[in-house]
């Protein structure tokens, strides 16, 4: 029997590259780091995490890119490396997908890179007409000794101003993390930010430090894909999740309900793909090729529902996802879980199983 690992896939400068799965904790917006002048260690700079120090990693310092720039439209992906999570800056975010291990080849690398070591290069696929770099994310540290001197002593040389960064708002905490002799952030890598940019970067950075640090340790969290419908945001159970695509090579299929779009084929495996959206009382709109959807796993039901967008991954706990009455006015509510706080917005929580075994979707015992 064949074994397969999922890799969630990024671009970089015109390349797409892959990264594992199992080890990515949570995917959110490029918040404003505090610059680190050492660059021994590849890393550009940190940011505060639920008062954890986080250390970023730009993949331009493995891939032997002087650029390292950064912009609001930007990503990190939170990675356990060993014991530690790392940060890495990426800029687009594509899709997940699931690669039998017996057709990734021995990696060569991008000819218009020019790096001796590609130990973390684990292997190369070829999807349709384009070559995905899978990386080894516990390689991604070139220099771990390095790295574990610089959180030490940054963290030693923050720790006297702890209190003031508690007690005082984020903006005036910033102006205290200055005196720190770090370059400015914006002028190493985002040269061109307009004012504006640089609030939602500071406005990012303020949200994530002060996420309340539950001490209740019984309190189980849930991996959360962000998806959105129009301008509604929904969260669904990452377990499910077995990839995000983009559509194409679709087929209809003759005689089925409207909401049974058509037939993909993902890599020689035959997804349906169905609507939800009239489930979740939404307005539809035409499916286009190149449209993102989510491929899910439900018991022994595979198949796949298009989305407009999808977001990023978050990591919620169980408590802080609130249960809605289901004599509410709103028929949809029988199909969701809860709802959570999402930044500014709300989060819907779906339950994809019952969507799909009480919300009419089944035809002949089969999606």
């Amino acid at each position: 029997m064949y074994q397969t690992n999922k890799y969630l896939t990024f671009r970089l400068h015109e390349s797409l590259y892959g990264i594992e799965a199992e080890f990515i904790q949570e995917i959110f917006p490029l918040p404003e780091l505090l610059p680190i002048a050492d660059v021994r260690c590849d890393i550009i700079g940190v940011f505060y995490l639920k008062q954890q120090l986080i250390p970023v990693l730009h993949l331009d310092s493995l891939l032997g890119s002087s650029l390292k720039e950064c912009h609001i439209s930007d990503y990190i992906i939170l990675i356990q490396w060993e014991s530690l999570p790392i940060g890495i800056v990426v800029p687009e975010i594509c899709e997940m997908i699931e690669i039998d291990n017996e057709i990734i080849e021995n990696a060569g690398f991008p000819e218009n890179l020019s790096i001796n070591d590609i130990s973390f290069v684990t292997g190369v696929i070829q999807v349709d007409s384009e070559k995905i770099w899978l990386l080894n994310s516990q390689k991604l540290i070139r220099y771990p000794d390095s790295l574990l001197t610089l959180i030490w002593d940054l963290e030693s040389e923050l720790y006297a101003r702890k209190k003031a960064l508690e007690e005082q708002n984020y903006l005036e905490n910033y102006q205290l993390l200055e005196g720190i002799q770090i370059p400015s952030f914006y002028a190493l890598y985002c040269p061109h930010t307009t004012l504006e940019e640089r609030k939602i970067f500071q406005q990012r950075a303020s949200e994530l430090q002060n996420i309340a640090v539950d001490s209740e340790t019984d309190i189980e969290n849930i991996s959360l894909a962000v998806i959105a419908f129009g301008d509604k945001y929904f969260g669904l159970d990452l377990e499910l999740v077995r990839e995000f695509i983009s559509i194409q090579n679709l087929k209809p299929i003759p005689c089925c309900p409207k909401h049974i779009i058509g037939n993909m084929n993902l890599r020689g495996q035959i997804i349906t793909l169905v609507d939800i959206r009239n489930v979740l009382n939404l307005p539809t709109t035409p499916i286009n090729i190149g449209s993102k959807a989510v491929v899910f796993q439900v018991n022994d039901i595979l198949a796949s529902f298009p989305v407009d967008r999808v977001l990023e991954v978050v990591s919620l706990k169980q408590d802080k996802m609130m249960p809605l009455s289901v004599t509410s006015f709103d028929d949809r509510v029988q199909y969701l879980r809860g709802i959570a706080p999402f930044g500014e917005q709300v989060l819907l929580v779906l339950d994809l199983p019952k969507i799909l075994t009480e919300g009419g979707l089944i035809v002949n015992d089969r999606i």
